[in-house]
């Protein structure tokens, strides 16, 4: 994982801006204020739609393929590195109250007064379906096919044409 300072002035400044476009987009979810959320992202296919509730840190980082649908209350926790990009595919299904967390803190309690961020990427294949609840940690690849079951907390890959749940998740059957 790669270390960032997330409490400097220039990302303090990003994380504000960032929030106010999401901010906006949540009180009034317009063309128009979905557009300026898109504008943030590294890269936003086609047909993508994003429901209101929907909250990143940074945005530059986050890729979306065509045709995916983030549903309400989702929170990306992105990082301003590539360490911390957040990768969605083609074709998938984001379900409810979801959380992609590619940013974490140290474990060490000295090492965390430094409030230091560690940021590692996370994956998400073409044609997943995340469930409703769903946190994926920092780090984890979820694999074509692949489904999430609600609630689930996803600590580890999920290879493709599987399914998993539970807290952690793991497989339950192959597709």
């Amino acid at each position: 994982m790669q270390s960032f300072n997330s409490l400097s002035k220039e990302l303090l400044a990003l994380r504000k801006q960032t929030g106010e476009i999401c901010r906006l987009f949540n009180k009034s979810p317009s063309k128009g204020n979905l557009k300026r959320i898109k504008e943030r992202f590294a890269q936003c296919g086609e047909g993508v739609i994003i429901e209101s509730g929907f909250h990143c840190d940074y945005g530059n980082q986050i890729t979306i393929g065509d045709r995916s649908f983030i549903n309400i209350n989702c929170t990306v926790l992105d990082a301003p590195i590539n360490e911390g990009a957040i990768c969605i595919g083609d074709d998938c299904l984001i379900g409810p109250n979801v959380q992609l967390l590619a940013v974490s803190h140290a474990v060490n309690p000295t090492q965390r007064l430094n409030k230091d961020n560690f940021a590692a990427p996370i994956t998400i294949g073409n044609n997943v379906w995340i469930g409703a609840g769903v946190i994926v940690l920092a780090g984890v690849t979820i694999g074509d096919n692949a489904v999430v079951g609600a609630g689930s907390v996803v600590t580890k890959n999920v290879e493709a044409n599987t399914v998993v749940a539970g807290n952690p998740a793991r497989e339950i059957r192959t597709l």
